[in-house]
């Protein structure tokens, strides 16, 4: 169990703010002083912000933290038939910031599926569509190359996707949890039942077969995406749970292939959801990188 309290789901829940996407019902959150420094939080897949209840009390002591339930996931709208893309995730990011009137740099932290809204941000920091002050990175899907999905995501994408996606459940969930959370690390029940209930809210599960388009949507990107991370200019950190079977210290390995003078830190038995694994670590490496800046 981690030290830090973390926040209750149903105190979560209550505290979100609504804004409105391009006709779509969104939930975000807020804290911290409005004149710290500015921190986008990015959620991954298939979850939502409520994956940073353990960082967000510590981290709101420093920074202005931001964060949203991005379009089909948690507690925001999840229409159906839509064409979800990665591009138009980190669209919904700058349009939160700027209703939010943040115009000056940002910094990020980002997970799995955030990772690559992330990546698309960076590239849109280079082309000067916006400024960040700094990334880091949690486990996730950096390079199409070393990213392992479970069976679960390839099933989702093949035409039987959306027939799966109806069927998935807390059963699924806590069986694919199990696989890529650490063995000391596992999600207890409750954890799960909350897990669960953002997924679950408003029949998320019925349009997973769409969301999971991310996958080869980050195939077409590579390129682009790795060119603005190897750019410079913009401070990086990789956090990285090791024993993740989908995006740990494999990609990590990569990563330090890639990326030029890179700053890594490897999680030792932790699995492929650091914050909420591993919160005291994760926090103590956010706070190095953002102290030696």
């Amino acid at each position: 169990m981690t030290a830090l309290p973390g926040i209750a789901l149903a105190d979560w829940r209550g505290e979100g703010l609504p804004f409105e996407f391009r006709g779509h019902a969104m939930r975000y959150w807020t804290a911290g002083e409005a004149s710290a420094e500015p921190l986008l939080l990015i959620h991954g897949f298939p979850t939502a912000s409520w994956d940073w209840h353990y960082l967000w009390r510590p981290l709101s002591q420093r920074y202005r933290l931001i964060a949203c339930d991005m379009l089909g996931f948690g507690d925001s709208a999840k229409p159906r038939g839509h064409a979800y893309s990665l591009l138009e995730q980190a669209d919904l990011q700058q349009a939160l910031l700027q209703r939010l009137g943040i115009e000056g740099p940002v910094h990020l932290l980002a997970h799995d599926y955030g990772d690559s809204v992330a990546q698309e941000l960076l590239a849109r920091h280079h082309e000067g569509r916006l400024q960040l002050a700094s990334c880091v990175f949690l486990n996730g899907g950096l390079f199409p190359e070393t990213h392992h999905p479970v069976l679960v995501q390839k099933l989702l994408l093949s035409p039987v996707g959306a027939l799966l996606g109806r069927l998935f459940s807390r059963k699924t969930l806590a069986a694919n949890f199990a696989r890529i959370f650490g063995p000391q690390t596992q999600p207890c029940a409750a954890e799960l039942d909350d897990f669960w209930s953002l997924i679950a809210h408003n029949d998320g599960p019925g349009v997973m077969h769409l969301l999971i388009r991310y996958m080869p949507e980050r195939r077409v990107q590579r390129e682009r995406w790795v060119k603005a991370m190897q750019r410079g200019g913009v401070p990086l950190r990789l956090i990285d749970g090791a024993v993740d079977p989908i995006s740990g210290a494999h990609m990590l390995a990569r990563y330090r292939e890639l990326i030029p003078q890179p700053d890594s830190v490897l999680l030792d038995g932790i699995g492929h959801y650091p914050q909420t694994e591993a919160p005291e670590l994760v926090l103590e490496h956010y706070l190095a990188f953002r102290q030696a800046l």
